[in-house]
């Protein structure tokens, strides 16, 4: 039995999140460097860089549409009638703010890194990676690591499949009733318990589960879902059978 189901945005998000930290610090530093550079005050400067830190994509054309109105002033040329706001050098006296604020960052990285990665979501981004590479095993270890950390229905259904595709169809079944316990909204759940008391060799119970599957909202809406066939005609071979042997 396989089911598939497409990676989210937010888990590639996570995946890619190591470099968006280590890019961010770096433009949040540069953003600095160059505040300083054109004199701006040192709370000005700061305000650019953390904005930068957090909101690199909205904050960097901001600042340098900024610099770029400042090269227009007078003060911003050089004799030579250059602009030299992007190009002089920091007076020594103005390096200390950009390299102290350098360290305390690119410390603090590996840090915030070390603790997303121990996370729940650290543990569903390591996953969806193995799941992509099709590494099985890995995905399930991570899916349960991450239920220790958080008893989630939705990651609890994903191990079930995962537990599915290897055969483990007792193990599968426990999390799939447990998942649906918790609140797990998917109408399709009752199809896949269904599937999975079929091969238990279950049927009674697996045409209770496909009966239910039916009267769900994915089969009575106008354009019924795929399986509601395959439903169907299981519970009518059911039934049949139970005629037959009457």
């Amino acid at each position: 039995m396989t089911f598939r189901f497409d990676i989210s945005a937010g888990e590639f998000f996570e995946l890619i999140r190591p470099t968006v930290l280590v890019l961010s610090a770096l433009a949040s530093i540069w953003v600095l460097v160059i505040a300083r550079r054109s004199r701006s005050p040192i709370y000005v400067a700061i305000g650019w860089a953390l904005a930068t830190l957090f909101f690199p994509l909205v904050t960097i054309p901001l600042f340098l549409i900024t610099q770029l109105i400042r090269k227009r002033r007078p003060s911003a040329f050089d004799k030579g009638g250059v602009p030299n706001t992007f190009s002089s050098s920091i007076p020594p006296g103005r390096l200390g703010l950009p390299l102290t604020y350098a360290a305390i960052v690119l410390s603090l990285i590996p840090a915030q890194l070390y603790r997303e990665h121990q996370s729940f979501d650290g543990h569903l981004a390591r996953a969806a990676l193995a799941k992509l590479h099709g590494n099985r095993s890995a995905t399930i270890e991570e899916y349960r690591a991450a239920l220790k950390l958080e008893d989630d229905p939705h990651t609890r259904k994903l191990l079930a499949i995962e537990l599915a595709d290897t055969g483990d169809w007792t193990g599968a079944l426990f999390e799939l009733r447990k998942a649906e316990q918790d609140g797990e909204v998917d109408d399709r759940m009752a199809f896949y318990i269904a599937t999975l008391l079929e091969l238990l060799n279950l049927p009674n119970q697996a045409t209770l589960e496909f009966t239910r599957f039916l009267e769900s909202g994915v089969c009575t809406q106008p354009l019924p879902d795929e399986r509601c066939a395959k439903a169907s005609e299981r519970v009518q071979a059911a039934q049949a059978t139970s005629r037959s042997s009457r």
